[in-house]
């Protein structure tokens, strides 16, 4: 498993303190007021919207919040005008970054990403220079305490998913964008919960990081997570289970 979807993991199971889950409502806040904008704010007839409130409902966020940015993003109340900007790189060892970013002001955005890569050894680069070594997949990761690999390929499979991979703790259901939300019904549908669904950048390959490199990618994924601007990340980082046990 590529190291940021491991982190992602590693954060559910540890909970959110107040503090993070201030972090972690403010950066759904934002998705929820663009998602809302640039689709329109029925979460049935945009699937972005959707995936938001859903993730929102997910970390318990009260309902007058998501409604309040849905309504900032349709312009029916007043509220900051965000920008979407991806940044590319390379972290710690060479691994290749992508960067997921909302912004109201792009020259703090750019000054803070450009120092969190700086300060892991890592730098920013040109457009494209890493991109092609992703795909767009929607991605359920479930726990393996959750379900059995036979009963998730019935239903997975069955509502069109395109692979379904071990990954130790879990199963990571691998879809096309166009399929996930259709999958992801299935599985809730069947009741087995999932630790994370979200339309990702999967690496085509990966590469492996160990001892104090991997420390460094860890801290280093740290600090993208603390950046108010950051949304999501990508590696292809491959990082081993014995680097996360003295989180």
């Amino acid at each position: 498993m590529a190291g940021h979807n491991k982190w992602s993991s590693i954060k559910h199971k540890k909970g959110a303190a107040d503090k993070k889950r201030a972090k972690i409502f403010t950066k759904l806040i934002k998705e929820i007021t663009v998602a809302a904008r640039m689709g329109g704010g029925d979460p049935d007839a945009n699937p972005r919207l959707r995936h938001a409130i859903n993730t929102a409902k997910a970390q318990n966020m009260p309902k007058d919040n998501v409604e309040r940015a849905i309504k900032k993003g349709t312009g029916d109340m007043d509220g900051v005008n965000y920008e979407e900007i991806v940044y590319e790189g390379y972290g710690p060892a060479g691994v290749a970054v992508m960067v997921e970013c909302l912004t109201d002001n792009k020259n703090r955005t750019i000054a803070d990403v450009r120092y969190i890569f700086s300060k892991a050894g890592g730098n920013v680069g040109t457009d494209g220079c890493v991109a092609w070594m992703f795909d767009k997949k929607g991605l359920i990761s479930i726990s393996k305490d959750d379900t059995d690999e036979d009963t998730l390929m019935d239903v997975a499979l069955e509502a069109g998913a395109e692979d379904i991979k071990d990954e130790g703790d879990v199963f990571d259901v691998i879809t096309e964008p166009g399929d996930f939300d259709a999958v992801k019904d299935a599985i809730d549908g069947a009741e087995i919960p999932c630790q994370m669904a979200e339309i990702s950048m999967i690496p085509q390959n990966t590469t492996e990081v160990s001892g104090k490199e991997a420390e460094q990618m860890i801290r280093f994924m740290e600090a993208l997570d603390d950046c108010d601007d950051v949304q999501k990340f990508y590696s292809n980082a491959d990082i081993p289970d014995e680097a996360f046990e003295d989180m």
